[in-house]
This record gives C-alpha cells, structure tokens and sequence, in this order.
C-alpha cells in the first residue's frame, strides 16, 4: 500500500522489508540515518523494545508503551505510535463520535492498548474491556487511570461472563474486536461475544482485515448493527506514518485499493 501511494504521487521513495532480530535493533536503528532511511515502521516483538532506543517519543507512543513508526531527522530518531489514529479516522469518517458514549472493547493486548487510549482521549465516558484473563484487563485500566482519563474510564470484565457482557454491550453505542478471532484461515471463529446483545443502535468495528467480512460483523448486520472492518484502519495507520515521513498525505483510497488486491491474491495462492 505504501509503494501504491509513492507511486501514485511519483515521489522519489520505495518502502522494503527488513528481518531484523531483536538482539539486533539497537545496531539497526543506529544505523538508519547513514543509509538515508526517512523512517520505518516496526512491528512485533519489536515495538516496545525500541522505546529506549529513539531519541524522541511521541504522547500517544508513551501512554501505549509502545511505538510503531519512526522518522529519521537530523541524525535524530522520532517514534510514534500511529495504530490510534489509524483505529479512530474510519470510525469517524463513518459517522461515529465516541463523546460521552460507552465502548466495549474485547481483547487486551497491544491492538486493544491503542484502541483504549484513543477512545479515553476522544472522551469515551466508559469502556468496557473484555478479556479472557481479567488481571490483563485490570492492568490496562491502572495504566489509563495513571495517565490522566479517570479511575473509573476503563472498566474490565470477563470474557465469558455472558450475564455481564451481556448489560456492557447493551448500554453501549461501540463494540470493538482486537483480537485474532476470526482471521483467515479461522475464518468460522467469532469472539465469545453473546450475540443476543447485539441491537441496532450499535456499530460494530472488527480490527480484522482477512476476511473483509469477519462471522462477527456478518452477524452483527444481521442484526441490524452498523459494521467496520479492519482494512481502513491498516489502511489510516500507514498513512499517519506515511505523511510523517514524506510531508505528504497519501491517497488512501489508493492505498486501500492495494490492500484489497494484495488480499485477493493470497486467497487466491492459498
């Protein structure tokens, strides 16, 4: 999708892949400015690893404690974390202002970390976070308390308390899925979501985005929910770092284009 924009715009930039080992980040980092690389993004395990390492961390970075994209200036490393941005841009090009609405958020790993703290700091009055294993959950809600949102902004809640689910999902205008549940090939999976809950004044946004169509938001349409899936925010977090490095905002459809094209044609390998 990167490649597709500079092409589209004729800038002078190609956008590769790097195997770097953990044990040897520290040495890629250094030496990114002398190979006149504008910038990367990083991807797991490495995105936390390299806050030590940069010269510079962006707010939305730090509060995630963990970062994404880094852009090389002067000999100095700027990191940020863009997946925030890049969940909330589709939500609110949908029509979905999250203000003083209440959420709930299933999974509490590094996806759902970002998913939380853009939804404390555009001012969602509660979120509900769901997850199998509650302490994940307990320790994602400390670290928004103790950045600033409130005690009570992130309320945890097991997974399979079907009752409690239940009572969060009905009281609430988002659901957001961050985990895995339900990409391909498990494409028949669907988080332990009690379905009756589903009504329509929900909108229903999967961080998946292979398939276009997850069994959670096909069976949240069912049910007469507004649906969203993963591919816009890929799509936005890229381009957030794309306009850090270039100076430039991407033509996301384009972007998008070859997100879906690219999908396409693994299914089709596969």
């Amino acid at each position: 999708m990167h490649n597709a924009a500079i092409a589209h715009l004729g800038l002078p930039y190609v956008y590769v892949p790097f195997l770097v080992h953990p044990d040897k980040l520290a040495s890629a980092l250094r030496s990114l400015d002398a190979l006149g690389i504008v910038g990367v993004n990083l991807t797991i395990p490495l995105k936390e690893r390299a806050l030590a390492l940069v010269d510079e961390v962006s707010d939305e970075g730090r509060e995630v404690g963990a970062i994404n994209t880094i852009h090389c200036v002067n000999g100095r490393l700027i990191a940020d974390n863009t997946d925030g941005r890049g969940f909330y841009q589709p939500l609110r090009d949908a029509g979905m202002d999250v203000k003083g609405c209440q959420a709930v958020v299933v999974g509490a790993g590094g996806a759902a970390r970002s998913v939380v703290f853009r939804l404390a700091r555009e001012g969602a009055e509660t979120i509900w976070l769901a997850n199998r294993t509650l302490e994940r959950a307990e320790a994602l809600a400390a670290a928004v308390a103790e950045s600033g949102y409130g005690a009570d902004r992130v309320r945890p809640v097991r997974l399979d308390d079907a009752a409690a689910m239940g009572r969060a999902i009905g009281s609430s205008a988002l659901l957001v899925n961050t985990t895995r549940v339900g990409m391909y090939p498990e494409v028949g999976g669907l988080p332990p979501v009690p379905l009756q809950a589903l009504h329509r004044n929900l909108f229903v946004y999967d961080l998946v985005y292979n398939p276009e169509h997850t069994r959670l938001l096909k069976e949240a349409r069912s049910r007469g929910c507004s649906v969203l899936g993963g591919a816009k925010m890929l799509v936005f977090q890229g381009a957030v770092a794309f306009e850090r490095w270039t100076g430039i905002w991407p033509p996301t459809d384009v972007m998008e284009s070859a997100v879906a094209q690219q999908l396409k044609a693994s299914a089709e390998r596969k």
